[in-house]
């Protein structure tokens, strides 16, 4: 049985699963699909579109498939898809999709901190910390672990590696690879992630190899140079392949 405070507003048509606690104040439009054991506390918004799996707690102010802030948008149905077991803390804002992909989308096991912002046809993977005021413009992707500290402003369409760590405060147009510390101003790569890297479970041997990779990357001025380096030189990986897969497809140029 869900728990629906009677200061909160659930459209009719809007489908809940079991065991939901829904504070006061608490907004839920129609078109809308939450799962089960989700905690709402007061004063959430989920507008037309949200998505919504299992587990999550949605802190106040938070406001999940807004309109999006795309001039583009014409008022296409469009969705904000969301996993289970995220943390979702204050004022966070989810736009949802536009016809450009038609869905924004976040993973399972995400903390996004206070006040920051996911832009319509955003895909932000599982397990990823984002700090508090950061803000992702549209069609940003963000792969599995990485973590993004405070205030940092992302460019649209980039693309951010998995297990990277993002110093806080910094503004980045261009991808930022697998496995790395970006940081400085202007942003830069600045090593290997080896802390998160560890804590995750890859082995010394592991983060050897793709400390080398990236030696051979950045040690050559052009960057399918890098890459023909690395493919002639390193262990067929996964870890090896999906930073080749990541440099052979990076839209925006990486981070130097």
């Amino acid at each position: 049985m869900n728990q629906i405070s009677p200061l909160a507003f659930v459209h009719p048509n809007a489908k809940l699963g079991d065991n939901n606690i829904i504070g006061p104040f608490c907004y839920i439009d129609a078109d809308v699909v939450i799962g089960d054991n989700n905690v709402f506390q007061n004063s959430v918004t989920l507008n037309q579109g949200t998505r919504l799996g299992s587990g999550n707690e949605i802190f106040p102010g938070a406001s999940i498939s807004t309109k999006p802030q795309d001039l583009k948008y014409r008022g296409e149905a469009t969705l904000c898809e969301i996993g289970d077991n995220n943390s979702i803390r204050e004022n966070v804002t989810v736009s949802r999709g536009t016809a450009s992909k038609g869905t924004t989308k976040v993973g399972n096991n995400n903390l996004l901190m206070e006040n920051m912002h996911v832009a319509h046809d955003c895909v932000i993977g599982n397990n990823c910390i984002i700090g508090n005021s950061t803000k992702f413009a549209g069609e940003v992707v963000v792969d599995d672990c990485a973590i993004i500290s405070a205030s940092v402003l992302v460019h649209q369409f980039c693309h951010i590696g998995g297990y990277v760590m993002v110093q806080g405060g910094s503004r980045t147009s261009q991808d930022i690879p697998p496995y790395v510390i970006a940081g400085k101003e202007p942003i830069r790569y600045a090593g290997l992630n080896l802390i998160g890297l560890r804590r995750r479970g890859f082995s010394a041997e592991t983060i050897e190899k793709i400390r080398k990779a990236y030696d051979l990357l950045y040690s050559k001025g052009i960057l399918k140079e890098g890459i023909a380096e690395i493919k002639a030189t390193m262990p067929e990986t996964k870890e090896i392949e999906y930073i080749i897969s990541f440099l052979e497809t990076a839209q925006r140029g990486i981070i130097r």
